[in-house]
């Protein structure tokens, strides 16, 4: 993170004209979304909260990162989840691509990875989806909430394990303890 930080001072210094860097002006020029990164890092890494961890694979790219989440409470108690978080160009426009890469029983999220979050729509019916004054945090600690107070088995992604749910909570208990100890340590 901080090369790409000492990047856009560099480049700040050649837009200015405190630096005699010559390199083209294609070579130096840092996109809306990088620049919005480099505060929304700083600022997510802060306040990360304690069930969460966040990686970056290369420190010259924040627009791809990984989060793990490792529930402290509640079902998911002892599973480590991860997920790939992808910034488009678009962003803060369009919110993150968030996937789970973590095989899951969970009424919000499909084994497949595709997570039901309302943040992370473009476009919600309920006005609760993605808004430019999103930031990652919000992305980070939603993510985490679906372990704990937004795990909703009113409006699931995976039907079945919501019906799973109603129909025999310790089973369902089982079930998800069951993919902790074959995915999720």
């Amino acid at each position: 993170m901080l090369t790409l930080a000492s990047k856009l001072k560099r480049d700040d210094g050649v837009k200015s004209g405190r630096s005699s860097n010559t390199a083209p002006e294609s070579t130096r020029r840092v996109s809306i979304r990088d620049r919005l990164l480099v505060k929304e890092v700083a600022e997510l890494e802060a306040n990360l909260p304690s069930t969460c961890k966040v990686n970056f694979p290369d420190v010259n790219k924040l627009h791809y990162f990984q989060l793990t989440v490792t529930p402290d409470e509640g079902y998911y108690q002892g599973g480590k989840f991860q997920f790939e978080i992808d910034v488009p160009e678009a962003y803060n426009m369009v919110p993150p691509r968030v996937k789970c890469l973590t095989r899951i029983w969970h009424p919000n999220i499909t084994e497949t990875g595709e997570i039901c979050l309302s943040l992370l729509r473009e476009h919600s019916i309920d006005g609760t989806g993605w808004a430019p004054t999103r930031t990652l945090k919000d992305v980070v600690w939603g993510l985490n909430s679906l372990f704990t107070d937004l795990l909703n088995f009113d409006d699931p992604l995976n039907i079945e394990a919501a019906e799973h749910h109603l129909r025999d909570k310790e089973d369902f208990r089982t079930k998800v303890q069951d993919f902790i100890k074959r995915y999720g340590r």
